[in-house]
């Protein structure tokens, strides 16, 4: 197998930075509770002599930004499980086995733990509250729902998750393309920042949310790079050296 294409080692990988950071802005997002920031920023968005929300008939918003970017992505993952059906089969594709199964684990974690988490913490929308025109009581994030006919689904942000789940491909091209591998994580940072704008924009969500969908996407994409893909210099010198010894007469 022709080097370019063979397994390449991974780069050091700084757990530190890579857990510590999100650890530290969940931990901003906890305390920001204890602040009325969230509500200040949709209330940014909101528009009080129409009721509504400045992009809730936003035809761009809705078709454009939420509808066909969400199709756009999901098209990605299916040619992505295609490709890794397809790397058991097609030799040029073989090498990139791994790389392939890894991103198509962390498309499918980082979209699907959405949904059940929204219904396990059923919080309630903006544009569901009283303060933006709806019927609901706002509650903060650790604190218990009041009395509702009908529960939130909002936390955390699911069209972010569209966006943030493409960090994906950061971890993927990350040790054979680390140059590209930083392009990526900056286009799946700046589309997942872009959903979420639209969607506070809408009233769908607060900033909060979004933020915490991103950091659950980060640790899914590192958690699934990390088991699946990731090499470090040491793992590979000790398969090496079991595998010089193997043979080799012992001594006595």
């Amino acid at each position: 197998m022709p080097a370019s294409l063979a397994r390449p080692v991974s780069r050091p990988l700084n757990l530190w930075v890579c857990l510590g950071v999100p650890a530290v802005v969940a931990l901003a997002l906890v305390l920001l509770e204890l602040t009325s920031l969230d509500m200040a920023l949709a209330s940014y968005f909101y528009d009080s002599a129409s009721g509504e929300f400045i992009g809730k008939h936003s035809y761009f918003l809705e078709n454009i930004l939420h509808d066909r970017a969400k199709q756009l992505v999901i098209a990605f993952s299916v040619f992505a499980i295609l490709g890794l059906i397809a790397s058991f089969f097609v030799a040029r594709l073989k090498p990139f086995k791994r790389e392939l199964g890894c991103l198509v684990l962390s498309l499918a974690l980082a979209t699907s733990f959405v949904t059940p988490i929204k219904a396990v913490t059923a919080v309630q929308c903006p544009w569901s509250l009283k303060e933006f025109g709806g019927k609901e009581t706002y509650s903060e994030l650790l604190s218990p729902r009041p009395a509702t006919d009908k529960p939130g689904r909002c936390w955390p942000g699911g069209h972010a998750a569209t966006g943030f789940t493409l960090f994906a491909l950061f971890f993927v091209l990350r040790d054979r393309r680390p140059r590209v591998a930083r392009y990526a994580l900056a286009f799946a940072f700046t589309l997942g920042t872009v959903f979420s704008v639209g969607r506070m924009m809408q009233g769908a969500h607060f900033f909060s949310h979004n933020l915490w969908t991103a950091i659950f996407c980060w640790l899914i994409c590192l958690g699934s790079y990390y088991y699946v893909l990731y090499r470090p210099a040491s793992a590979v010198e000790g398969a090496s050296a079991s595998t010089n010894t193997k043979g080799l007469p012992v001594e006595g």
